[in-house]
């Protein structure tokens, strides 16, 4: 397999994946001067998708079973009413078992009434194998940099368009990840590929990732096993969750 020169900073490769056309050079990251993405109103909020037989349930509304702290204590987030609030301060939780390749389906509700504005609004993440976020924020009638804003590739991809409902409404994401590959010596070979429908509007299709999420930087890739955890971040915002399940998908 041909490893992925231009992620390693040598420039394209030919015969290599081609490089997203979401990516831009022009842009630094986090530019609040970057065009922002047009408002699509996604369709009303109904009931929750229901998971399919080959699913695993990560969340039902009833317990934190299959999650723990980030120091590997009880999950200490609030369950109440069929959703896990956020407790601000308690830190992140995190599925007690790895995850690689998967569908993963989730939804999430940003504090009503709205406090603060851009970034310090209703502020979450999903972090796949804990090193790769999809946003979460309020990014209904809120302004802040494109690649932060809700369903966006922190740092690196801003989404296709702005597919968020408002506040106290339930939202939904459905993330297919296609975790990067690594050699014996652990370098890397394929990067990490991700798709995103944020209320069922593609927003996110099929994206190269330049290496793992950081603030104002894009680290490369360093090698870690094919299985690790997904993190919720607490950002310190009382964002809910409910209804999460993932499916794991055979490597391709």
């Amino acid at each position: 397999m041909r490893r992925f020169g231009w992620l390693l900073g040598l420039g394209p490769v030919i015969g290599a994946a081609p490089v997203s056309a979401q990516i831009s050079a022009r842009w630094p990251i986090h530019s609040r001067d970057r065009p922002q993405p047009s408002v699509v109103t996604p369709a009303p909020a109904d009931r929750p998708a229901a998971p399919p037989a080959d699913a695993i349930v990560l969340f039902d509304g009833t317990g934190l079973s299959q999650w723990e702290g980030d120091s590997g204590q009880a999950a200490p987030w609030k369950v109440e009413s069929g959703y896990v609030e956020i407790a601000a301060g308690s830190g992140e939780i995190r599925t007690k078992r790895g995850f690689g390749d998967c569908q993963l389906h989730l939804e999430w509700m940003a504090p009503a009434p709205p406090h603060g504005e851009g970034q310090d609004r209703g502020n979450s993440g999903v972090f796949l194998m804990g090193r790769y976020e999809v946003q979460v924020l309020d990014s209904y009638d809120n302004r802040t940099y494109p690649d932060g804003q809700a369903a966006a590739l922190y740092g690196q991809y801003p989404p296709l368009v702005n597919a968020s409902r408002p506040p106290g409404q339930w939202q939904s994401y459905d993330i297919v990840f296609r975790r990067p590959r690594f050699d014996p010596q652990g370098r890397p070979l394929h990067p990490a590929r991700v798709t995103v429908f944020h209320n069922g509007v593609l927003v996110q299709d099929n994206v190269m990732l330049s290496g793992p999420t950081a603030h104002q930087r894009r680290p490369p890739y360093a090698a870690h096993p094919d299985q690790l955890p997904i993190h919720l971040q607490d950002h310190g915002s009382p964002v809910r969750y409910r209804n999460i399940w993932i499916r794991e998908l055979s490597d391709s």
